[in-house]
């Protein structure tokens, strides 16, 4: 009876469900894996061209806040040697005064006009730098915003 009954235990569990043959679980599970694969190489190359396009955008707005350094420098300059020049003529003016009165009105005048030189070569500058920020900014702006229209 032992023997009976452990015969009758192994084929019990070693039997299969009914409509469950041998080769179908094979091919159920690779058609999982190639339908797992399929869907994990369809993210990869999401992914990658996001990526990508990423790199592109941080690149074109790294380019554009360059060249907007290179503006702001330029003008930078360009005060700079306008104001040189402000000076020399104040100082050559300066050297022919004839009287200190002349001196007090010479001086008061020049720095009248420097004062509102220096008033307008500030807001250039910070329209330089709002224009170069705004310039920028942008390519990552606009990337951000084809991808939010391309995720809806």
């Amino acid at each position: 009876m032992d023997m009976n009954m452990n015969s009758n235990t192994k084929t019990a569990a070693t039997s299969k469900p009914a409509g469950f043959s041998k080769t179908d679980a094979p091919s159920e599970f690779r058609e999982m894996a190639e339908k797992g694969t399929a869907q994990a190489k369809a993210n990869y190359e999401k992914m990658s061209a996001a990526t990508a396009e990423a790199g592109g955008l941080i690149a074109d707005s790294y380019a554009m806040g360059f060249k907007g350094m290179q503006d702001c420098n330029n003008k930078f300059i360009e005060f700079a040697h306008a104001n040189t020049n402000a000076v020399f003529d104040f100082l050559h003016k300066l050297s022919s005064v004839p009287s200190p009165s002349a001196y007090v009105e010479l001086s008061t005048e020049h720095a009248r006009r420097q004062i509102e030189t220096l008033t307008e070569q500030t807001k250039q500058l910070a329209a330089l730098v709002q224009k170069g920020t705004l310039a920028a900014v942008e390519p990552i702006k606009t990337g951000v915003v084809k991808a939010f229209n391309r995720s809806t």
